[in-house]
């Protein structure tokens, strides 16, 4: 698995962003955010983002 860093300027991924860092499909981050493994916010009807620190701690607890 890739390591994952996150900087002041990027602490928001979009769902595509986290899929890559996860090396999961786009699906599974929404099935990870539907059963509640990781938050994410709906910024519009067409785009939700995720805490860059969700996913540091998603990797961390797996």
């Amino acid at each position: 698995m890739k390591t994952f860093q996150y900087t002041e300027t990027k602490y928001m991924l979009t769902v595509q962003e986290a899929s890559r860092v996860l090396g999961v499909s786009i699906h599974t981050i929404y099935r990870l955010i539907n059963s509640k493994e990781l938050s994410a916010v709906k910024v519009s009807p067409r785009k939700t983002v995720i805490k860059a620190n969700e996913i540091e701690q998603y990797i961390n607890k797996k």
